[in-house]
């Protein structure tokens, strides 16, 4: 495959993934709004995410920065791996 081909796929999944991950971690901070304290998630995603504190804007914004940038992260290495594997 050409290179064109392989770029269009890094920037389909990149959207795709980051997107994804962006609302997963919006609806997981909602959840933790709504829900009491012993079932928070933060404790999933403090280490994963640099910067998140949780009910600050500073922390806030890092850990959808975190999550967004973790989507393109994974396009970038799985697109590659994927086309390798499946050419053999």
């Amino acid at each position: 495959m050409n290179e064109a081909t392989l770029g269009g796929s890094i920037r389909t999944w990149g959207w795709t993934l980051s997107l994804f991950l962006l609302i997963t971690y919006l609806l997981c901070v909602g959840y933790g709004l709504l829900m009491p304290a012993r079932f928070h998630m933060l404790e999933a995603w403090a280490p994963l995410l640099p910067g998140f504190e949780w009910l600050t804007w500073p922390g806030f914004i890092a850990g959808a920065v975190g999550s967004f940038l973790y989507g393109w992260y994974a396009a970038l290495l799985l697109v590659p791996l994927h086309r390798f594997f499946s050419a053999r």
